[in-house]
């Protein structure tokens, strides 16, 4: 459920992928079975390819992955984190319209 520019994240590859990356990272905390999830995944895809080289953009499956999406509280999603230099620097909780995803992405860089 991902397209080429969207990387998957889960347990074991969080840290290196995440938290060590040299840029900014956003990480979409999501399920399968998360309709507003499957709202936020084309425009995610979208903003990946626009705002490739500038914030790397992953998904990281909540049933799959119960450590790091308890390490970082998520109690509902589809939860979006923007990590920089392995700090969170915003939190969007819920699917946000793409005009408006697209202004926090920008607000980071």
């Amino acid at each position: 459920m991902a397209s080429e520019q969207v990387l998957i994240v889960n347990d074991s590859n969080f840290s290196t992928e995440v938290l060590e990356a040299d840029g900014p990272v956003l990480v979409d905390f999501w399920a399968e079975w998360c309709g507003p999830c499957k709202m936020v995944a084309p425009i995610l895809d979208k903003l990946a390819g626009e705002f490739a080289g500038r914030i790397k953009i992953t998904k990281l499956n909540v049933d799959e992955n119960r450590q790091t999406a308890g390490k970082y509280s998520i109690m509902s999603i589809p939860t979006l984190v923007i990590f920089k230099k392995g700090q969170i620097k915003d939190q969007i909780m819920g699917a946000l319209p793409e005009p408006k995803l697209r202004q926090r992405i920008e607000e980071v860089l």
